[in-house]
């Protein structure tokens, strides 16, 4: 199981390491821990637990039973195209809405609230680590677009370069002002 919450230092959960290592445990799974900004680091001596720094995740995530995070959209988009079950843990901004898309595409549990305890936790990974909650995070991975940016300059280059239309890469015709220092600029 992964556990990492990437840059989130000043907001991730004082005791996630443990409350997420006891989690797991309780599980029966062994936890790839990711330090990150947050400097997680394991509890105890116990050989389960594995530390890292970076790691190429979207290898890694392929080979995990679950992914535990904080929910940034890089982390939960990486995750869902590996096919991984996640437990998002939002902290701030964005993330508790891609928790809440994880939840109701059925590939994983939206954590309720930044700092899980025990039972929270074990609670989320109980969702996540079912059968069926694999299988629909495996079904959902190939549905992920992988060349939406190729598809999306396609698409903007193919309408601007359309008859009567300038190409963005060619400059346009436009009239000239000048700012206060009398040094011209063209609108683009």
């Amino acid at each position: 199981m992964y556990v990492g919450f990437g840059s989130m230092a000043a907001h991730t959960p004082k005791d996630i390491a443990r409350v997420a290592i006891e989690a797991s445990r309780a599980h029966g799974r062994r936890v790839l821990l990711a330090r990150g900004w947050a400097d997680l680091a394991p509890i105890d001596d116990v050989d389960d637990c594995f530390v890292v720094g970076e790691v190429n995740q979207q290898a890694l995530f392929r080979r995990t039973a679950a992914v535990v995070h904080h929910g940034g959209a890089g982390t939960t988009t990486t995750a869902a195209r590996a096919g991984a079950p996640q437990v998002v843990v939002p902290q701030i901004a964005d993330q508790p809405y891609w928790a809440g898309r994880v939840a109701t595409l059925g590939i994983g549990a939206a954590h309720d609230g930044p700092t899980p305890t025990l039972d929270s936790l074990s609670a989320a990974l109980t969702t996540a680590l079912t059968p069926e909650t694999r299988a629909r995070a495996r079904a959902v991975a190939g549905t992920i677009r992988t060349h939406g940016a190729t598809v999306a300059a396609k698409l903007l280059l193919d309408t601007a370069g359309q008859e009567g239309r300038p190409c963005p890469s060619e400059p346009r015709e436009s009239s000239s002002r000048h700012r206060r220092d009398n040094t011209e600029f063209r609108d683009h």
